[in-house]
């Protein structure tokens, strides 16, 4: 008879998932893992096989909390342009400072490394664009493909701060992203 979980795997990633943004990805092992989870390293090796199925189970869980958080915003977010950034600004939130954001960029650097990885960041630009899609879905001049336009200069926004970052990122996004909406839409002026 196996032995009962002491640690969920989802409890388990979530301390991996700690463990890169505090550290950065090198920082993931199997004994790092170990000591802050408090499994031993073997049961860690026999639930991921290896470092690199330890290091894409954890980023693929951080993709799962990213759509969750994203379907949760858009589900929430009201259709109209000032909902579109509304969505931006919350989902900005999770950056924190610079150094947060600085040490999340080595986290993209993994995605992109990743063909699996890699895939599920195509597939939020998919499920993001369409949900800022949706809250511009009511203005006839909005331009096709709107929310790919919203979250390419939201993520321009993100990068931009971060040469600067005097300001707090989610007035700077928020800013810069209704200044974009009424360059493009002024229809939409009220943002």
């Amino acid at each position: 008879m196996p032995r009962p979980k002491t640690r969920t795997d989802q409890d388990v990633l979530e301390m991996a998932l700690k463990l890169i943004h505090q550290a950065g990805p090198e920082a993931l092992t199997f004994a790092s893992l170990a000591e802050a989870c408090g499994l031993s390293t073997a049961t860690l090796v026999q639930r991921f096989k290896s470092k690199a199925g330890l290091k894409q189970s954890t980023l693929l869980h951080a993709w799962n909390r990213l759509d969750e958080k994203t379907a949760t915003l858009a589900a929430t977010a009201p259709k109209t342009a000032k909902g579109a950034v509304e969505l931006l600004v919350a989902l900005s939130h999770d950056y924190g400072g610079i150094e947060a954001y600085a040490e999340g960029l080595l986290v993209l650097r993994e995605d992109l490394r990743d063909p699996v990885l890699r895939a599920r960041g195509a597939s939020w630009k998919a499920a993001l664009s369409q949900a800022l899609d949706a809250c511009f879905s009511d203005i006839p001049q909005a331009p096709k493909e709107i929310g790919l336009l919203i979250a390419s200069q939201w993520q321009g926004s993100l990068l931009w701060w971060s040469f600067s970052p005097d300001d707090d990122v989610e007035r700077y996004v928020e800013a810069h992203l209704e200044r974009f909406i009424v360059a493009i839409l002024p229809s939409a002026a009220q943002v």
